[in-house]
């Protein structure tokens, strides 16, 4: 207990009359605690004007980092998604390009017309009403509708339905009646319907409808 006390005592004698002593004068036990107490103020003032900065730094680098890589993740799964793209592309225009060419041209709608006739005529069979109508223009194609009445027997009539769904062009056949024939010259089933091709719009009739397109444009935008 003695010797704490002398310990303490000592210690205690080394923090006496040190104003006006240089601090390299200072006894050994002054000297540390003071090091210490300006190393702590070197660190405490470096991590307030200093290296708190540079961390806040090194943190946002770390959080750009991160958002370059969800990126480049990203663009590389589009990169590689964008060829799978292309061959769905290639096969679509493709696809498009098969159907234009079941729809006819205004100059071809005459021959069209013939083949209907002609897939009649090859199952002996005549068209007792044949009138084409008025052409409906829509956005990307025309539709001609062709008011038909034919007579024939129910195996005929079935034949020549499905020699009208091979032609090349594209024809449906729409509002179909069936009745019985009611002329005893002409026995079987009768047949009222409306056949409708369609065929693809002239350089003039597109132009025509995108002019019309823009002046609604033009309208609603004064509304």
């Amino acid at each position: 207990m003695a010797n704490l006390q002398e310990q303490f005592e000592n210690v205690a004698g080394q923090f006496q009359n040190l104003n006006g002593l240089h601090p390299g004068l200072w006894p050994i036990i002054p000297r540390v605690l003071s090091a210490i107490a300006v190393f702590l103020v070197v660190i405490i003032c470096g991590w307030a004007f200093y290296w708190g900065g540079q961390l806040e730094d090194i943190e946002r680098g770390e959080i750009e980092e991160q958002k370059l890589k969800d990126t480049y993740k990203t663009k590389m799964q589009q990169s590689i998604s964008l060829e799978a793209l292309k061959e769905q592309r290639k096969l679509v225009l493709q696809y498009v390009s098969r159907m234009e060419k079941q729809l006819p041209s205004s100059a071809e709608y005459a021959s069209l017309l013939d083949d209907i006739n002609s897939a009649a005529n090859g199952r002996g069979l005549n068209m007792d009403l044949f009138e084409p109508g008025a052409v409906t223009v829509k956005d990307y194609y025309a539709e001609l509708p062709i008011k038909i009445q034919m007579i024939a027997n129910y195996h005929d009539m079935g034949q020549f339905i499905s020699d009208i769904a091979k032609l090349p062009r594209i024809i449906t056949l729409n509002n179909l009646v069936f009745t019985l024939s009611k002329d005893p010259k002409k026995p079987g089933v009768v047949l009222d319907g409306v056949a409708k091709t369609y065929r693809y719009l002239d350089p003039e009739e597109i132009a025509a409808q995108a002019e019309a397109r823009k002046k609604e444009k033009e309208k609603e935008g004064k509304k």
